[in-house]
């Protein structure tokens, strides 16, 4: 049986402009170097939002205001299952240091279809180009 994991993703957002990170090279090829949104694993007795916010600040060393939720993935991969909640999320700065990632691009919504996504962070770019919000 697969390991299944539950994640929260932060769909930063500054000036219009959404951050995607690069993952480094990886346990599985299939992820590796592929852009995502910032985020991972809870803890156990961690809500969604705190998790996010622990997260971002240890992967990042960036403080974020957490908006709304924004879409839950379930995605299969390989050798796991993934449980993905998203949401919007405000930078208190943009001012970021990247500790695990090896790349960091600030893009408006419309340019987000240009990165390789790791599958899972898919269905996350495609409600985003679609949506009108006014964090857009």
């Amino acid at each position: 049986m697969k390991k299944h994991y539950i994640v929260s993703a932060a769909i930063i957002v500054d000036n219009k402009k959404i951050l995607c990170v690069q993952r480094n090279k990886g346990k599985y090829d299939y992820i590796s170097y592929k852009y995502e949104f910032p985020g991972g694993k809870l803890e156990e007795g961690e809500n969604e939002e705190a998790a996010l916010k622990r997260e971002i600040a240890e992967e990042l060393n960036l403080e974020i205001d957490v908006a709304e939720k924004f879409l839950v993935v379930t995605h299969e991969y390989l050798d796991f299952n993934l449980t993905m909640h998203s949401y919007l999320c405000k930078a208190n700065t943009d001012k970021l240091v990247l500790k695990e990632h090896i790349d960091a691009k600030w893009f408006y919504k419309d340019e987000l279809i240009g990165l390789d996504w790791a599958a899972a962070d898919l269905p996350i770019v495609t409600k985003l180009i679609n949506t009108n919000h006014e964090i857009f």
